[in-house]
């Protein structure tokens, strides 16, 4: 069984981070400081962690589709 094997498969700090890296990961979220319920400060958060690579390659696909889209002849009705 496939689901035994990845339940049983150990996986290192570095296997994590390599994923992350390869893929990318988005962190978003909201902290608010308050003090006898009035808000004091507020941060919204968005942090994007991948490597290098990853984001050229997302831009270029991007740029590529962008390109494509733009290229393709409007059809109005």
């Amino acid at each position: 069984m496939p689901q035994d094997t990845l339940k049983n498969r150990e996986v290192s700090l570095l296997d994590v981070l390599d994923s992350v890296l390869d893929k990318g990961v988005v962190l978003q979220g909201d902290v608010t400081i308050s003090i006898a319920g009035i808000d004091l400060v507020y941060l919204d958060l968005r942090v994007l962690i991948a490597s290098v690579e990853t984001l050229r390659q997302s831009e270029l696909k991007t740029q590529k589709e962008f390109v494509s889209n733009s290229s393709e002849p409007s059809q109005v009705e």
